[in-house]
């Protein structure tokens, strides 16, 4: 059975920096595209950061281009999302996900998906 766990999730304050983790087992991991999601509070599901299975292709929303930084360690089975700079608005339940499609934004476009890590950003 697959498994997508994230890690790396907390409390911080604005301009602070986090970085996440997610292990995926069960998974041809290196053959996957890999993103990021995240979901806060009485809003929908959006698209933060993919990866395409070699780490040479990444792909950012605009809202985190420039403090974001996806990458993958495909030894490890392992994709990371480091975020940099911290916004309050950047506060909520971030999603690990795994699609069998090269070019994945959209959600379901992802196959798997992890049970989520909270990251709240305080001012």
């Amino acid at each position: 059975q697959v498994q997508l766990v994230e890690s790396g999730g907390g409390l911080v304050q604005a301009g602070d920096s986090l970085r996440l983790s997610c292990a995926a087992s069960a998974l041809t991991f290196s053959t996957y595209t890999m993103g990021w999601f995240r979901q806060a509070p009485g809003k929908e599901r959006e698209f933060v950061a993919a990866v395409n299975w070699s780490g040479g292709t990444t792909y950012y929303a605009n809202s985190v281009k420039g403090r974001f930084a996806i990458s993958r360690d495909n030894a490890k089975n392992t994709v990371y999302l480091q975020m940099n700079s911290l916004k309050p608005e950047d506060t909520a339940v971030y999603y690990c996900a795994a699609s069998g499609r090269s070019l994945a934004r959209l959600t379901y476009e992802y196959n798997y998906w992890g049970q989520g890590t909270q990251v709240t950003v305080s001012s």
